[in-house]
């Protein structure tokens, strides 16, 4: 597999790890609301997941590039927060999302420059 290739599935499998943990802790915060042993366990299964597949991303790439890929989880928060929680998008945190993906195309893209 070339190295382009390579940091790009690593960096798809570090995106699906923030998703999935992003997931789980939303589920955590619902368990916390209704008290629900099952989204707990649900919650962990999503989080654990997510914690493997990070594993496996870390393979394909540098972590340096390859960890801040985390905060894409951030960016999944504010819109599940909106769309199950009911909570609030100010144009300050609408910047602060906008900063982290900026971030992380910056990141994503500055990794060929490198020579690896």
């Amino acid at each position: 597999m070339s190295d382009r290739k390579s940091l790009y599935k690593g960096i798809a499998l570090m995106l699906l790890s923030a998703a999935a943990a992003c997931v789980g802790q939303l589920l955590w915060k619902l368990a916390a609301r209704s008290d629900s042993l099952m989204l707990v366990i649900l919650g962990l299964a999503l989080y654990g997941g997510g914690a493997l597949l990070m594993i496996i991303a870390l393979k394909y790439g540098e972590l340096s590039v390859l960890h801040p890929m985390m905060s894409a989880g951030y960016v999944l928060s504010l819109v599940l927060g909106a769309l199950v929680l009911n909570e609030h998008i100010t144009a300050l945190r609408i910047v602060g999302v906008a900063v982290i993906i900026v971030g992380l195309v910056f990141l994503s893209s500055s990794e060929g420059e490198n020579g690896k």
